[in-house]
């Protein structure tokens, strides 16, 4: 029996509107932007009628609000610039979250030929590939070459104490910061029938609906929440707001799938998948930073914490939704 092969596949040419590229991005920022502009009305609306207790909730909605718009100010500036911009973009993002994970991590004398090579030889080749779309050299560069020469450049250095602890935390921040989160990107490199200067928006719909998913998940936890996912990494995490949270994001996406060379219902199904995937990925972190006996990764974005705590959905996400678009829609 043949094995399956993904690539066999016919790859259906994009249907949708007709619309320039540029057109329905500027809609879809349009979009955002409204969503901002009644989230940041209702955020005064709330300072004025609210008393009490709960002042402390507003506060912290409007500081997330404010740290929102930074964030799409940011991500607007590289879309304008172009596939060069969202690399340079998600690259800073790289450098910034793998210098929280490792600033929390356990590191000693012998590891900062290992961090100089991770953080200036290791990322920007890795980014220097996405740049150009060496698929083949940026799913072998961190998972396999990184992956075997920095733990011996740090056993060179002939410190063996908590030798495994130390490398692992090495590997798991290039795997987490750098190769899962520049599969973003490299979404931009993908050919797909039909649908030539648009992967912008494979970008904009997996960071929409990954987001939108995390704050789903927990209003639902908080308010419907009873069987937390695991109870002695988070509370606030629940199998409740994951079904929910989850469906909720699913129809969000199947509501996007206009932009996107997906059907409706294959929108609905990588869409819940990717959020599921974001969902899980930051329980994986939430462990992590409770192992660490902290509550954010660092406090970079007003409101929000670290660079790490908002894209680590994304991140754990990224990968199965490329894969996902390759295999299936990229000829």
């Amino acid at each position: 029996m043949m094995p399956f092969d993904p690539s066999k596949l016919p790859v259906p040419p994009w249907t949708g509107p007709t619309l320039g590229p540029r057109t329905t991005t500027a809609l879809l920022f349009a979009g955002v932007f409204l969503v901002l502009i009644l989230a940041t009305l209702f955020g005064r609306y709330l300072r004025r009628r609210v008393r009490g207790r709960r002042v402390g909730v507003i506060e912290s909605y409007v500081a997330r609000v404010r740290g929102w718009w930074i964030m799409v100010a940011w991500i607007g500036v590289a879309f304008l610039a172009g596939r060069k911009g969202v690399a340079l973009l998600f690259a800073f993002a790289s450098f910034g979250t793998l210098r929280e994970f490792i600033t929390l991590s356990p590191t000693r004398l012998g590891d900062h030929w290992t961090l100089l090579a991770a953080f200036f030889l290791v990322l920007p080749l890795h980014y220097l590939g996405v740049w150009h779309g060496w698929l083949t050299f940026t799913e072998l560069w961190v998972p396999v070459f990184a992956f075997l020469f920095l733990p011996i450049i740090s056993a060179l250095r002939g410190d063996a104490k908590r030798f495994m602890d130390r490398a692992a935390n090495v590997q798991w921040g290039l795997m987490i910061c750098v190769y899962c989160l520049s599969n973003v990107p490299q979404l931009l490199g993908l050919r797909i029938n039909g649908y030539a200067g648009r992967n912008l928006l494979l970008i904009a719909f997996l960071v929409l609906v990954v987001q939108s998913g995390d704050v789903l998940q927990k209003f639902f936890s908080a308010r419907l929440g009873r069987t937390p996912a695991a109870p002695g990494v988070s509370l606030t995490r629940t199998w409740e707001g994951l079904v929910l949270g989850g469906f909720g994001a699913a129809l969000l996406g199947a509501l996007l799938a206009w932009i996107t060379p997906f059907g409706v219902w294959a929108a609905f199904g990588i869409a819940l998948a990717a959020t599921w995937m974001g969902f899980l990925g930051s329980l994986v972190m939430t462990a992590i930073k409770r192992d660490r006996g902290v509550r954010y990764w660092g406090h970079s974005i007003v409101g929000h914490g670290g660079m790490l705590d908002r894209v680590a959905p994304v991140a754990f996400a990224a990968p199965i939704y490329f894969h996902l678009v390759r295999y299936f829609y990229a000829t």
